[in-house]
């Protein structure tokens, strides 16, 4: 990856799981500069840590929802991905105003940011929540449903804005629907911790797992290594690869209950899972069809769900007490 040595990058949501994992991908091969902008309400400092003695990082604590923050952020910076949000289907119905202050106003500042600045292309993350009720498998990009949660609705909302400060501001974008991804440093602690590392403290505590409904819910699971490929080839893919939106995933999908019993194979545990009820805004079934990304902008997922799950555990125990700090 030559061309990252040329240039400046920033990762809003940089001190997040995503968003680290984006930040040390970029100063490993050689960024000339790499700035976070995170206010810390969803990220850690314990993230970013290992990257402050590198004179081509630097951290902004600030928050989206400001545009004189934004601005300042992308001064001097050619590439930007933006993974800033408040995740979680249960935050946004518990929470929808914020929800749409950060993944909405957050989002609309950080457009009109790159538009009056010299960045090049505006990477942002979008989401598999936008394909809603739409029931058919794979997902298509260009067939969705209607939102089941109001952070659906906020992430679908990016992709409109998106497209139109292209195609009326010049403004280059690509949105990168997330399908589920997991890996090294996705936080399980909290009420909004993802499902596979509460699994995996699960597991490593010894103890059972609650599972929202029957567990045959499925899910198309992605290691943060491919989400990170993903962001890096969407910043240099041809300019007629722009100002598109493109599933992020692996094209395999596991049911939940599968998901906890390849974990316990994996451990070498016998543990019994806890049902409960279902949970409200919750897709019933997920599953990409990458040939889009994969013509688009050459991506090619390095991990399948085995691989990337293997991987995770064993960062998770090998760092059990950076987990836990």
């Amino acid at each position: 990856m030559e061309e990252i040595k040329k240039y400046n990058y920033l990762v809003t949501g940089g001190a997040g799981f995503v968003g680290s994992n984006i930040v040390e991908f970029l100063l490993n091969n050689g960024a000339k500069k790499v700035r976070v902008l995170d206010d810390l309400s969803n990220g850690h400092l314990k993230n970013i840590n290992p990257f402050m003695n590198d004179e081509r990082f630097e951290f902004i604590k600030g928050d989206i929802r400001d545009l004189d923050t934004c601005k300042k952020a992308v001064k001097g910076i050619d590439y930007v991905a933006h993974q800033a949000a408040l995740g979680s289907v249960p935050r946004s119905i518990n929470d929808p105003i914020t929800t749409n202050d950060v993944n909405v106003g957050g989002f609309l500042n950080m457009l009109v940011a790159v538009r009056d600045s010299d960045v090049k292309r505006f990477i942002y993350a979008a989401s598999s929540s936008t394909y809603g009720d739409h029931q058919a498998l794979p997902k298509v990009e260009e067939n969705i449903g209607k939102p089941l949660s109001p952070y659906a609705v906020t992430k679908y909302v990016n992709e409109l804005y998106a497209d139109v400060f292209a195609k009326t501001y010049g403004v280059e974008t690509i949105g990168l629907r997330y399908f589920n991804i997991f890996g090294p440093r996705q936080d399980p602690n909290g009420a909004y911790a993802a499902v596979i590392p509460l699994f995996m403290k699960a597991v490593y505590d010894n103890e059972s797992a609650y599972m929202n409904g029957d567990g045959l819910q499925t899910r198309d699971f992605t290691y943060v290594a491919n989400a990170v490929q993903a962001n890096v080839k969407a910043f240099f893919a041809p300019k007629e690869s722009a100002n598109e939106v493109y599933n992020v995933a692996v094209g395999e999908r596991i049911s939940l209950l599968d998901l906890w019993n390849n974990l316990l194979e994996i451990s070498g545990k016998n543990i019994p899972v806890i049902h409960r009820d279902p949970r409200q805004g919750d897709v019933r079934d997920s599953l990409a069809d990458i040939s889009k990304i994969k013509k688009g902008i050459g991506y090619n997922p390095s991990h399948t769900l085995a691989k990337g799950l293997k991987e995770t555990y064993e960062w998770f125990i090998q760092n059990i007490d950076f987990v836990n700090s």
